[in-house]
Formats: structure tokens, sequence, C-alpha cells
């Protein structure tokens, strides 16, 4: 048999991403450039992933973001669903409801690029769907022109009680049909599409930071605000760090009761989730410990701020990166949110954070070992990839 030379296009596309990679401006460490090849892996994971696991006639819901394909700042918290859509046909979407946080729903016109932010065409959560007594829903949706995809969300508060609920998707015009053969034709344009959308991804998350939370001083963080291309009843608070290894930033938030889900999260240069399993990067308001005043103090740093053989409970690890970003969101909310609602910033010395906290009550390292332990067995149980 022939070879047919479908590859060679993604073989191209792989070799122009890995110089993106290596050529980034912002590497400046052994570990910038080996956490590089790794999100590379996640790229061309995800582009072949968009590319072959999809069929415009028989849709379904894919998981293109998780621990092993990161992008765009990807929350610890949540589990994404992707389904693409064709214009004006109908789509039937049925589950049944976890008790995860928040469960929401939105239709995007396009993708994000470098220059723009997808367009959010509608976006609802579960409290708008007629549910069962045990939690089932079925509703219909008639692509809009300019719907491209359709992007649910399931998002956790409490990663050791809550679990996540079933979801699917049909066109009841093509249900009982089989598939069609593949064809050269078909595959060529599989493995096209895995090529543009493998640089062009990196192009997108390069380029997105500086529209947004790079605009803002280093070491700061935005007044709550509606999340570009993000959901209706979401709100988040963005900025980027630049820290040394005896520096620390104090982040003091209210704890807001009036929404399901609340988090703060660091990220690296990357424009990705650093490593949440293994190490606390990441905290929900029900893991974070709430002061007396109701107020939540995390401490983002390198080195424990406790102290030798010591932590505190709201430590945000850097791991190892002296730049990256920090995002907090605020979901399936019941009210806006003023500046009073946000977060309040200050650089320190390492040493003087005890000092900062006024209900500091450090923890031992056995009982933040536990922690770690604890993150690893709740992303095993609900992650899939």
């Amino acid at each position: 048999m022939k070879n047919l030379g479908l590859t060679a296009p993604l073989q191209e596309a792989i070799a122009e991403a890995e110089e993106l990679i290596a050529n980034a401006p912002f590497i400046r460490t052994e570990q910038d450039l080996l956490e590089g090849y790794d999100y590379l892996s996640g790229r061309i994971r995800m582009a072949m992933q968009m590319a072959f696991d999809y069929d415009l006639d028989r849709p379904l819901f894919v998981n293109p973001t998780h621990q092993f394909s990161r992008q765009g700042l990807d929350n610890p918290d949540a589990v994404y669903f992707n389904a693409f859509l064709r214009e004006g046909v109908e789509y039937v979407v049925r589950g049944r409801r976890g008790t995860t946080a928040d469960l929401s729903f939105q239709v995007m016109g396009g993708m994000y690029s470098a220059d723009s932010a997808a367009t959010s065409l509608m976006a609802f959560d579960d409290r708008e769907l007629e549910k069962d007594a045990d939690g089932n829903f079925e509703f219909r949706y008639v692509a809009e022109p300019g719907a491209k995809s359709m992007i649910v969300r399931e998002v956790y508060n409490d990663w050791d009680t809550e679990e996540r609920g079933t979801l699917t998707i049909e066109r009841p015009d093509t249900i009982d049909q089989p598939a069609k053969p593949l064809t050269e034709a078909v595959l060529r344009k599989k493995y096209d599409v895995a090529a543009r959308s493998l640089v062009g991804s990196i192009h997108t998350w390069f380029a997105f930071p500086q529209f947004f939370e790079r605009k803002e001083p280093v070491n700061t963080l935005t007044a709550p605000r509606s999340t570009p291309g993000g959901l209706e009843s979401q709100r988040s608070s963005i900025g980027h760090y630049e820290l040394e290894d005896d520096e620390a930033l104090v982040i003091s938030v209210p704890e807001c009761t009036d929404c399901s889900y609340q988090g703060a999260q660091i990220g690296s240069d990357w424009y990705v989730s650093t490593d949440y399993e293994t190490h606390q990067t990441s905290l929900t308001k029900a893991q974070a410990d709430v002061d007396p005043d109701g107020v939540m103090r995390f401490v983002v740093s390198e080195r424990s701020p406790a102290g030798e053989g010591q932590a505190i409970a709201n430590w945000l690890e850097t791991t190892g990166h002296r730049t990256g970003s920090m995002m907090l969101r605020w979901q399936r909310l019941e009210r806006d949110l003023g500046p009073e609602d946000g977060p309040t910033v200050q650089k320190v010395a390492l040493a003087d954070v005890p000092d900062l906290l006024p209900h500091f009550t450090p923890i031992t390292t056995e009982e933040y070992a536990a922690r770690i332990a604890a993150r690893q067995r709740s992303v095993a149980r609900r992650m899939i990839s």
C-alpha cells in the first residue's frame, strides 16, 4: 500500500510549535523550558482530540482540558466539556445533576484566537433547567447563527464530598444512523485541522494574558468583574506576580456567602494551572481557612511562610515560578459584586508574613502532607482524560 502522507501537515505543525515553545520570551530557567515541552504535549493531545474525537453528525461532549492538557489558565476546580455544533441543527442535551457547586452551559461563536476572545452567544446554569426528583434534566437547543460549540463546566467547591453528574448530547435527526465510512479526504482534513489547531492554540494563549492580566500592575489583583468570554453568573479578579524567594504576597478577600463557588489559584507564564495535585496551588472557600472576621488570607510564596517544619493552611505555592498568573473566581452568584467583595494585596518579606496574619495558626508538615494526599485522591476520583 502507498504512503498517503496524511500526517505531513501535523509533523510540520509540531516542528513549528516546538520552535514557538523553545523561543518563548518568558523562559528563564531549565524548569521553564521543560514545562514548555510538557505544555506542548498537552497542546498536541488537545489538537488531535478536537480534530478526531468528534463528528458533526454524531455530537458528543469531549474533555479537552485537564491535568494532562492545560490551557487558558484552566481552573483546577473545574471539569470542562466541549461539543461542536452546526448552525440550524437541533440538539438534545440530557443529564443528571451531581452535587458539584456549579453546572453551567455556554454556547460560543467562534474560538479564542491570538486577536480576541471568543463570543459568548448564550450562557446559563442549571438553575434554569427543570429537573426531576433524581436531578435528571433535558433541554433542546437549535444552534443559532454563528454558534460553533457548547461548553459545559462542572465546578467543585469541596473536592472531597461533591460528585460529578452525567451528561450527553445528541442530534435527533441522526441518532439512528451509522457513522459514515472513512475516506482519505476526511482523514486528510482532520490532520490538517489538528495542525492548524495546534499552532493556533499556542499563539492564542501566548497572546491572551497580554490583553488582560499583564496590563495590570505587577503584584496586584483587579476588583471582581465579568470574565472575558465568560459566564453571566461568574466574576473574576486577575493579576500576575513577581516574587523573589524571600518575598510573599498576602491576598485578603472576604468569603462570599452569596455564591456556591469561590476559589483562588496560581498559574505559570505558560498561562496554565500549575501542579494542583501534588502541590497546593489553588484553594476554594471550602478548602481554605476563613478567619473569624470572615476574611480568607492567602499567602503566595515559594517557601513555607511559617518556617521550618511548619506551614499555613492558606499557602499557595509558586512551585519554582518567580513570575506567574493569579486568578480569583466567584460562580453561581446570587448578586453582583463590588470592589469591597474583592481582594487586597500586600507584597512583604517572607519573614514578616506571620505578623500580617491576625489569626495565624501554623499547621505541621504532617498535616500539610495529608492535605496533599487528599488532593491527589480527589483529582484522581473526579478527573477524566
